[in-house]
């Protein structure tokens, strides 16, 4: 009980500080030495390995292409099942939030969940499925999700070139005999390709919605949600979406540009009517 206790510890201390190392800085700080190759390094825009093979939850061979259909973007959870800590509560994160959008998986977006341990094998990805799907509250998201939301392990290193594509860096700790890990939701186009990350263990619907719909390259969402879209910005830097005025101030110009047109378009058509009628009166 006591070594237990001892390595939820370490795994709570290496995940503040890695939570810690990734966060927007507000002052130099010297990295420690175990998590200097720890983080995330994206390249946005960058192909994503589709050739490489997995293993699902029903140990079956998968390529990753076969997640990607053209249509919709997909979700890229980076994690390993035996986590003590942080991967548990990036899962719960995700959940919560995708639970939050009245998007379901499947319908907009897939999701997919890989393990970063290459010793890690099928039976625990289906384990921590299991669990993932247990743990939601509305019966068709569990469906969906039981259809869209996949759980890999790795299958040759594929695990770790996914990872360098994503700029996903990880780091095993033998002391405590964990990987060192930042914590971000990874989402690709629908021809692969990374488009946008999401950093933290809690994600606002909004700003996961913001991001499948820029991804998703104009192909999924509906007029009124693009142009909502319009709306914000999204700052690689940060990995944050921020609200823009003047893009704000452009949608509101459009609005009132359209509302004026339709309003012109009522009114000589009413009148349109008068004319006809008075001309067929004796």
């Amino acid at each position: 009980m006591k070594t237990s206790f001892s390595r939820w510890w370490s795994a709570l201390g290496i995940g503040l500080a890695v939570l810690h190392l990734n966060a927007p800085a507000f002052g130099a700080e010297e990295t420690p030495t175990a998590l200097k190759d720890v983080g995330l390094r994206p390249t946005l825009g960058n192909q994503l390995p589709l050739e490489e093979e997995f293993l699902d939850e029903t140990n079956r061979p998968v390529k990753l292409a076969q997640f990607f259909d053209g249509r919709k973007p997909v979700i890229f959870v980076m994690n390993y099942y035996s986590c003590p800590m942080l991967c548990g509560m990036l899962l719960n994160g995700t959940r919560d939030a995708l639970q939050k959008l009245d998007w379901k998986p499947g319908d907009q977006y897939k999701v997919v969940t890989i393990s970063i341990d290459p010793k890690e094998d099928a039976d625990l990805a289906a384990a921590k499925k299991s669990s993932i799907l247990s743990s939601l509250k509305d019966d068709k998201f569990r469906l969906a999700a039981a259809r869209d939301w996949h759980f890999l392990v790795g299958k040759g290193g594929s695990e770790a070139r996914l990872a360098a594509a994503l700029g996903f860096l990880y780091k095993w700790i033998p002391e405590e005999k964990q990987y060192a890990h930042a914590a971000a939701l990874y989402i690709a186009s629908p021809d692969g390709k990374l488009m946008r990350v999401i950093q933290g263990i809690q994600f606002e619907p909004r700003d996961l919605k913001l991001a499948l719909l820029e991804s998703g390259e104009g192909k999924i969402g509906t007029f009124t949600e693009k142009l909502i879209g319009l709306c914000y910005h999204y700052d690689p830097k940060d990995n944050t979406y921020a609200l823009l005025g003047s893009r704000l101030m452009f949608l509101g110009g459009l609005i009132t540009v359209g509302a004026l047109v339709l309003a012109y378009l009522v009114w000589f058509l009413r009148n349109r009517r008068k004319g006809n009628a008075c001309s067929l009166s004796p």
